[in-house]
């Protein structure tokens, strides 16, 4: 028998994070602690507005199964009850964690996998004017790989900025469903001029089947257009990477079959995260072993995080330790 216990928390940003749906000065996460024989697993999710979420909402839905739980519910049996998301991602999370606990092993052990690596995470530059994301790009001009948060109009003018003030970084761009098609055919070649190597969720996900005609000379990452294993045959055609955040998927479960099921349709993949503390990152950086790109950079974003956290040098994000999760 497993007693559950989940609460909302607050964690400080570190400044303000804007994206072309607005700006936030705080990460709102829910957390859920799985206890029992001793031992207890801990999982965090982020409830997302953009997909009809609240603290609230997801603190029911997980409080719906406290009797569950109590009767044996496992995490094979929640894959059924909750639909991917984020509740069922903390949820989902906190099972992988008790089971490591309780076996003595770590995560990738009980998985069978190889040892973890550190990985390389993408550095996120908040949306801004092309002077603020230039002083952004110099003060991380000596990070491999940076992610500008863009909007429509003055995007070419921000990441030439940033292009100047890290030179030699690697750049991705991220819309969040900000363009239309004509902004699109208009950035697009500019883009490959400045070098950006993908595209995260130019249209709106309801807007993205003009993808199916449109010149993709850099690949196009589908976010908001791609959660579980059910949307992926949609975005086949249309894009040429997804990226998988467990707070879509619901869960580590989710996600490793929605991978494997990406990979196999020859899609590439980009492994992701809501902002965040630690705790909802370390799953991640087990899905993110050998991912095309990692954007893992949530707890950089913070003012604080929490202890133990994860361990970054610069962008390099090491195996989380067992007293965090996993």
């Amino acid at each position: 028998m497993l007693e559950l216990v989940v609460s909302a928390e607050s964690w400080p940003i570190r400044g303000r994070f804007t994206i072309s749906r607005g700006a936030k000065t705080q990460a709102e996460v829910v957390l859920v602690e799985l206890d029992g024989g001793g031992f207890k697993g801990r999982g965090e999710c982020v409830p997302y507005a953009r997909y009809g979420e609240s603290c609230d909402s997801v603190i029911e839905q997980i409080e719906s199964l406290r009797q569950d739980f109590r009767q044996g519910m496992d995490r094979i049996q929640l894959q059924q009850a909750l639909s991917p998301g984020a509740a069922r991602n903390a949820l989902d999370c906190a099972f992988w964690d008790f089971q490591a606990k309780s076996s003595q092993k770590r995560i990738w052990e009980l998985l069978k996998l190889p040892s973890m690596q550190a990985l390389t995470t993408a550095y996120t530059l908040s949306l801004d004017s092309p002077e603020n994301m230039h002083k952004a790009a110099l003060e991380h001009a000596e990070r491999p790989l940076l992610k500008l948060k863009l909007a429509g109009e003055g995007d070419i003018e921000r990441v030439r900025a940033v292009r100047k003030g890290a030179p030699k970084a690697r750049l991705i761009v991220d819309a969040n469903e900000g363009w239309d098609v004509d902004i699109y055919r208009q950035r697009v070649p500019e883009l490959v001029q400045l070098g950006v190597e993908m595209i995260e969720q130019p249209l709106p996900a309801a807007d993205d089947e003009a993808l199916l005609s449109l010149d993709r000379p850099i690949p196009v990452c589908a976010d908001e257009s791609c959660h579980g294993i059910d949307s992926l045959e949609r975005v086949v055609d249309r894009y040429d990477m997804i990226n998988i955040k467990l707070d879509k998927t619901g869960g580590l479960s989710e996600a490793f079959q929605l991978r494997e099921a990406a990979e196999a349709a020859g899609l590439q993949i980009m492994v992701g995260c809501m902002l965040a503390t630690s705790l909802a990152m370390a799953p991640a950086t087990l899905l993110g072993q050998g991912a095309a790109v990692v954007d893992l950079d949530g707890p950089l974003l913070l003012e604080r995080d929490r202890r133990p956290g994860l361990k970054f040098d610069r962008s390099l994000v090491s195996p989380p330790q067992a007293a965090l999760w996993g």
